[in-house]
């Protein structure tokens, strides 16, 4: 499909992501220009018509946490999950991805992140990353992490720092302190967010290594993000407490009410508990390695579990759309401090939009910065090394 530098997208029921009724998205390169209930067709030589009556409009996914070059290896190097495609993000409606590393910080490295986030965005996709690995003292690019968010464009915080896991490091408070400090100094030279991304896990001591460090410290809560909070109900009960405090709380999709909640079961949950929902987000946490329901070792995670999850909170769970997509647009680009840059649709902001049927919700078109990568369901621009 030839690049359009002008697309009027027409008569979409547009929700950015809170709901605004039918209109007309003028796209001019890569920006949303006009958002208006009826914009005229320009007299330009190369204006690309979209027709999206029928169809929801909103902002393209935001994913905090994409293992891009693969996680696992806990099983040995047979274990080791590949590399994700261009493709695979796209397919689930995922307009930005932020790279992590995970429990391997030994076959892998920041360097071999900061690469591939590279790679990605060459092939099309909005890309950042978190210096660090689940390990404290952390792994880094540069001297420290301070230094790593200050100085590197890409990376935004550090993560995901390990607590409550066999495989963590078991962090003092000091340590977590000390990590805490090199994040916010980092972000506040840098001009950017400064998140310390933590990961926890199914042990014993759950949030409370989260907890007394916001206790103990002078930090902004709002810095810290926990993910896999409904992995198990013990830690979700700890979560929405921690939520009422005003704490950012991190789901991931995927998860099945075997062991924790499913991510449209906790969303109604959390919203029944009197959450203020703009505090919690999404991720798929995909290409890392996941806990099976049987005995049979480790799974992997999918960039499509997020839209599934999406898509069956809103129409199985029957919560509201708004509330529903920000948790994967701007509640995340807040966290991130990439609003209002992405995460919404308005005049100004990055023309990251998708078209979704209206009646099963199913992914119809994607933009990214404004070019076209799918079309009827079907993503028709992929990687280089992907089978065209």
């Amino acid at each position: 499909m030839e690049k359009k530098i002008f697309k009027l997208l027409k008569s979409g029921i547009c929700y950015a992501p809170e709901f605004v009724g039918k209109k007309d998205i003028l796209v001019v390169q890569n920006k949303i220009y006009k958002v208006e209930n009826h914009i005229d067709e320009l007299p330009v030589p190369d204006l690309q018509i979209i027709d999206c009556s029928e169809r929801i409009v909103c902002p393209g996914f935001i994913d905090q946490h994409i293992h891009i070059i693969g996680g696992g290896g806990e099983e040995g190097p047979v274990s080791r999950i590949p590399e994700i495609m261009l493709s695979e993000c796209l397919k689930a409606g995922i307009t930005t991805a932020v790279g992590v590393l995970g429990a391997d910080s030994i076959t892998r490295s920041i360097s071999n992140l900061l690469a591939k986030a590279r790679a990605l965005e060459e092939e099309g996709l909005n890309t950042y990353i978190y210096t660090g690995s689940y390990r404290i003292p952390t792994d880094t690019l540069t001297a420290n992490v301070m230094s790593d968010i200050a100085l590197v464009d890409k990376i935004i915080g550090v993560g995901e720092i390990a607590v409550s896991d066999h495989r963590s490091s078991h962090p003092s408070l000091d340590m977590l302190k000390a990590i805490a400090s090199e994040a916010r100094i980092g972000g506040l030279i840098g001009k950017k967010a400064g998140v310390v991304h933590i990961h926890v896990g199914d042990g014993k001591k759950g949030l409370d290594p989260v907890i007394e460090l916001i206790e103990n410290c002078d930090f902004p809560i709002e810095m810290f993000v926990p993910t896999h909070l409904n992995r198990n109900k013990t830690l979700f009960s700890q979560a929405t407490e921690y939520a009422k405090r005003g704490g950012n709380i991190d789901l991931t999709a995927g998860e099945t009410n075997e062991r924790g909640y499913t991510v449209p079961d906790a969303l109604k949950l959390l919203s029944d508990a009197g959450v203020n929902m703009d505090r919690v987000t999404v991720s798929s946490d995909a290409n890392g390695s996941i806990p099976k329901n049987d005995r049979n070792g480790l799974g992997v995670g999918s960039t499509e579990q997020l839209i599934n999850d999406i898509r069956n909170s809103i129409l199985i769970n029957k919560l509201s759309m708004e509330q529903v997509l920000k948790t994967v647009t701007v509640n995340v680009a807040k966290v991130l401090k990439l609003y209002p840059k992405k995460g919404v649709i308005r005049p100004g902001s990055d023309a990251d939009i998708l078209v979704l049927q209206k009646e099963d919700l199913k992914l119809d078109k994607v933009f990214v910065n404004g070019e076209q990568f799918a079309d009827n369901g079907t993503v028709f621009k992929k990687g280089r090394y992907e089978r065209k």
